[in-house]
């Protein structure tokens, strides 16, 4: 095994480094559905950790209005099946497709994201923050994390709603004394509690002051499918988690 690739999602730059001081070499690589999977991607004899390499061969990238990713290429999709009026959106008429995701790109051609362009939020304070960026970072920093969702808009601060992983937290429970207890009793109890903030405490000492995370709330159960609240691929669906938990995140600003 001379190398991994990791995509999908932000992997965290620390732990990069301490697997590749481990001798263990991870790749990150970056692309859509749109680009027929892979865009981009650190190669084993030149790489950048915290980037996602280069484009590949035969393809173009360029930085659109808000630092939007570009990318135009062979491998960029015709359209999307009979939804003309979504193609017009993502596809420019000369070709470049509109990712929806900020970035940067270096003097060697190496990009790095920083962000989604829609998840985007402006405090009251006139500070933008990246949700997604911070939600990536918690998920590294604490293994028992199922989702960590930020918000903030036109708010003076930052607050998170959380939610466990109910398997690893089993594992947890087990070693620590309370094995058998359902996940709605472990969420509540003090111990998790505690676990938790310990790991915003992490969190935070890597953010900017304005993105801290003030306030948060652990919720007794995970979200799901069935509810709405994520996608069939297990992705947030944001407004719909806003909007169900408005209430609790109100409260955060009491």
């Amino acid at each position: 095994m001379r190398f991994f690739i990791s995509g999908a999602a932000a992997l965290n730059q620390d732990i990069a480094e301490w697997f590749n001081a481990a001798g263990i070499l991870i790749l990150e690589g970056y692309g859509l559905t749109e680009t027929s999977a892979g865009a981009f991607v650190n190669h084993p004899d030149e790489y950048k950790m915290g980037t996602v390499g280069p484009a590949l061969p035969g393809s173009e990238v360029k930085l659109g209005e808000g630092d939007e990713v570009l990318i135009r290429g062979p491998h960029v999709m015709d359209g999307y099946h009979n939804l003309p009026e979504e193609t017009a959106k993502t596809l420019t008429d000369d070709g470049w497709l509109r990712t929806g995701d900020k970035g940067s790109i270096d003097a060697e051609g190496f990009l790095t994201i920083t962000g989604r362009i829609k998840d985007l939020f402006k405090t009251s304070g006139g500070k933008y923050i990246a949700p997604s960026a911070i939600e990536s970072k918690f998920k590294a920093v604490c293994p028992y994390a199922s989702q960590f969702m930020v918000f903030g808009n036109e708010r003076n601060y930052c607050v998170a709603l959380v939610t466990l992983d109910p398997d690893a937290m089993e594992g947890w429970a087990e070693e620590n004394g309370m094995t058998g207890t359902s996940y709605e009793d472990l969420v509540k109890s003090d111990k998790v509690h505690d676990l938790v903030a310990g790991y915003v405490d992490d969190l935070n000492s890597r953010l900017n002051r304005w993105e801290t995370i003030k306030r948060w709330e652990l919720l007794d159960h995970d979200l799901t499918v069935e509810s709405g609240e994520l996608t069939p691929s297990m992705k947030v669906k944001r407004n719909v988690v806003e909007s169900n938990y408005q209430d609790r995140i109100d409260a955060l600003y009491a």
